[in-house]
């Protein structure tokens, strides 16, 4: 079975909601990425994005965009944050890892090529935000043969493209907290429950929801709601104020520490709401 659906489905055994958090591979460099995914996991993280940096993103705000501009100076490719996905699975990582990805990476490695490499480096998921669910059939195939999640993302606009859209929907659905781009944010899309409830009648997969989650209890607040939650800049943000603390030996502890305890938050403020 899929890590993904094993984690909701012992998750929803115990009436709880899985916390996912979104980091940018190689921000501010691929050993300590690998450093941070084991002090999520330690933290309570459920599920992990692994954000693939990209120079023209289309929905990454400016926290996202900042740490993709650390990572491709680093010279991290998509090939590089596979291989961290499979480094950190050695490590003793049990997770499901979700690569999330541009189109233009992807077509660039090849489709016959790209999909070798996921099942090698046991990449559970794919969201790819530029890819119409239109123009996926393909990669749907090829996923799905696979036994990888392509998970589609769908937004309060997507309106009459919403039963299309999870039509054939796996693993579960990553529902568009607000308009724009990412971002940490005090107020949501204003008919964001409303949403949320329509996408539940069409979807047969659990449903999580990002962009702009970024407190405990906004987190409480969708957990309510949703079988998943998606905190992405929020934690971003807070690898970049702790750079300087990573980036010297004799602190680095400390300043994954702080990563992990902001992670902890969050997960606690999920926990009290179980209970």
């Amino acid at each position: 079975m899929n890590r993904i659906d094993q984690t909701f489905e012992t998750l929803k055994l115990h009436n709880k909601t899985a916390l996912i958090p979104y980091l940018t591979v190689g921000d501010p460099d691929p050993e300590t990425t690998l450093d941070i995914i084991a002090e999520l996991e330690s933290s309570g993280a459920d599920i992990i994005e692994l954000g693939v940096p990209y120079s023209d993103p289309l929905a990454d705000g400016p926290v996202i965009q900042r740490a993709s501009e650390r990572a491709l100076k680093n010279k991290v490719t998509i090939r590089t944050c596979m291989d961290i996905a499979l480094k950190a699975r050695e490590r003793g990582s049990q997770l499901p890892f979700i690569l999330f990805t541009y189109y233009n990476p992807v077509l660039q490695m090849g489709l016959d090529t790209f999909f070798e490499e996921v099942l090698k480096h046991d990449i559970s998921g794919l969201i790819i935000p530029d890819l119409p669910v239109e123009e996926s059939t393909e990669i749907r195939k090829r996923a799905a043969a696979a036994g990888v999640h392509l998970i589609p993302l769908v937004a309060p606009t997507s309106h009459e493209r919403i039963a299309t859209i999870l039509s054939e929907a796996t693993g579960f659905v990553y529902c568009v907290s607000s308009l724009g781009v990412t971002g940490e944010r005090t107020d949501f899309y204003s008919g964001v429950e409303a949403f949320l409830e329509t996408v539940k009648e069409y979807s047969r997969v659990p449903i999580a929801i990002g962009f702009g989650i970024s407190t405990g209890e906004q987190v409480a607040r969708f957990s309510k709601i949703c079988d998943g939650v998606v905190v992405g800049s929020a934690i971003v943000r807070t690898i970049e104020s702790n750079i300087p603390l990573l980036e010297r030996e004799e602190t680095r502890s400390q300043g994954l520490s702080q990563i992990g305890q902001f992670v902890a938050q969050l997960k606690g403020a999920k926990l009290a709401l179980d209970r």
